[in-house]
């Protein structure tokens, strides 16, 4: 299954093994890693809570 990360990339869910929401410098963002190596990161949320929201609803 895949999942629109935004306008052009398509993260294919079969493969993504952790995501990780992480607190960085300009905002927080979901980091997603395909074993130890990281494949692709989101946009910037404004909270934790607004990325668990947008992890639930896209990742099922």
């Amino acid at each position: 299954m895949f999942v629109t990360l935004n306008d052009r990339v398509f993260l294919n869910t079969n493969r993504i093994t952790r995501v990780k929401i992480d607190e960085v410098q300009d905002g927080i963002r979901i980091r997603f890693y395909e074993g130890a190596v990281q494949v692709a990161k989101s946009n910037k949320f404004a909270t934790v809570e607004d990325a668990t929201k947008w992890i639930k609803e896209n990742m099922k």
